[in-house]
């Protein structure tokens, strides 16, 4: 069997836990011969094989082409007590559409993207296809492989105010208990194990992931649950 040609990553949203592992896991293997990694200003990365590429805030014509075979599309906040991921570019969920079209025009094939969601919230028909229009518009744009991984968010803080709106918040977060645990975040490091064996296993196609799913195969073999996910 022929090997698949190493190739480019380009890496929205290099920010927080799961920015940072999936950048030093990727970048670091012999799938990719370099990662392209979008930032607000320039910086150095220290991370050998990973360049930073400025863009504006918003994603229009005047963004530059780059060449690149792999997309990756994150959305965890970055930690604002390290001024590395302050100067990096961090992607809305408005701009999911026009951030694909982009990578598409920049010869990205597979795209990847980490979709994280409030806990207990998604519906169950929607947890293993398409969830509304943008993730439907992204599909038609002719990517060769599309994979939507679904994570459970970790609980926001105690909104700052009054008595009566923290005691609410208190009341309502009780419910978290409620969840079952197959729908609880799972730690960084386990999707970007998830995500990387999805990238060299994934055929041709769209692949949705649900946070059950996600959360199963954290619970053992990676690999082989990603494996039996995608039919390999």
């Amino acid at each position: 069997m022929r090997p698949k040609p190493i190739q480019v990553l380009l890496v929205a949203g290099a920010t927080g836990v799961l920015g940072n592992e999936m950048v030093r896991r990727l970048a670091g293997s012999a799938a990719f011969s370099r990662a392209q990694v979008l930032a607000r200003e320039p910086m150095a990365t220290g991370l050998r094989g990973v360049a930073t590429v400025v863009v504006p805030q918003e994603v229009g014509d005047d963004w530059p082409a780059l060449g690149a075979g792999t997309g990756l599309i994150l959305f965890d906040p970055p930690r604002l007590f390290y001024d590395r991921e302050r100067a990096l570019w961090t992607p809305r969920p408005d701009q999911l559409v026009a951030l694909a079209r982009w990578m598409r025009r920049c010869g990205v094939t597979t795209l990847a993207v980490v979709l994280p969601h409030a806990q207990g919230r998604l519906p169950e028909a929607l947890k293993l296809g398409l969830a509304g229009l943008d993730e439907q518009a992204v599909s038609t744009l002719g990517f060769e492989r599309l994979l939507f991984i679904r994570s459970a968010q970790k609980p926001g803080a105690p909104p700052p105010g009054s008595l009566p709106a923290r005691l609410a918040h208190g009341m309502l977060s009780v419910l978290r208990y409620m969840i079952p645990s197959s729908e609880q975040p799972v730690r960084a490091l386990k999707i970007s194990e998830f995500l990387a064996a999805a990238l060299e296993l994934a055929p041709p196609g769209i692949h949705v992931a649900s946070s059950e799913m996600v959360w199963r195969a954290a619970q053992g073999d990676v690999r082989a649950a990603a494996a039996r996910w995608l039919g390999r």
